[in-house]
C-alpha cells in the first residue's frame, strides 16, 4: 500500500455558483481522435458537468474518472474533463478506463487559472495542474454547482454531485 501525506492545499480563489464559467476552446479528445471545441458550443447543446483533475495515470484522476464512469453521470447531461495531459496521454486514458467521457488538454493549465483551481506541484518548480474540481454549468455557462479540492488529495462527494445534476436536469 502506497503510504503519503495529506496536504492542505492554499485557499482558492475560484469562480462559484452564480458566476458565468470562464469560455476557453481547447483539444476535446476521445478514444479516436482531437479537434478544438469551446466550452461555449458545449453548453450550447445543455448542460455541462466540466470536471477538473490531475494529470492522466496519478491516482486521483484514475479514481475520479473511474467513479465518474461507474456512475454514468453522462446519462443526463454532458460530462467533459480538463488536466494537462496531452491529447496522445488522454487517448490512451480514456481507453484503459473504457470512458465515453472526452477530455480536454490544456498542457500550459491556463483553463484551471482562469478558474481560479491551479495547483503548483511540489518539488517542480514552474510546473503545475489544476486542483481536483467539479462544475455544473447550465446552457448559459451559469454555474448552478461547485466543488474544489481544499487538501490532497481530495474527492467530492459523488452523491451530493449526482443530486446537484438531478437538479440541473
Amino acid at each position: 500500500m502506497v503510504d503519503f501525506d495529506v496536504v492542505e492545499l492554499h485557499e482558492a480563489d475560484h469562480v462559484d455558483v452564480g458566476d458565468t464559467a470562464p469560455d476557453f476552446t481547447r483539444p476535446l479528445v476521445t478514444e479516436e481522435y482531437w479537434e478544438d471545441v469551446s466550452l461555449a458550443d458545449l453548453t450550447a447543446e445543455g448542460p455541462v458537468c466540466l470536471v477538473f483533475s490531475t494529470m492522466d495515470g496519478a491516482f486521483p484522476a484514475t479514481y475520479m474518472w473511474n467513479e465518474i464512469r461507474d456512475r454514468q453521470w453522462g446519462d443526463s447531461l454532458t460530462v467533459v474533463g480538463v488536466s494537462i495531459s496531452t491529447p496522445y496521454e488522454h487517448k490512451t486514458f480514456i481507453a484503459e478506463r473504457d470512458m465515453d467521457y472526452r477530455l480536454f488538454s490544456d498542457p500550459a493549465n491556463g483553463v484551471a487559472r482562469e478558474y481560479g483551481i491551479p495547483n503548483p506541484m511540489d518539488g517542480m518548480t514552474g510546473i503545475e495542474e489544476p486542483r481536483p474540481a467539479v462544475f455544473l454549468i447550465d446552457g448559459d455557462r451559469t454555474i448552478q454547482y461547485a466543488w474544489v479540492a481544499s487538501e490532497w488529495p481530495d474527492f467530492p462527494d459523488y452523491d451530493e454531485v449526482e443530486a446537484a445534476i438531478a437538479d440541473l436536469a
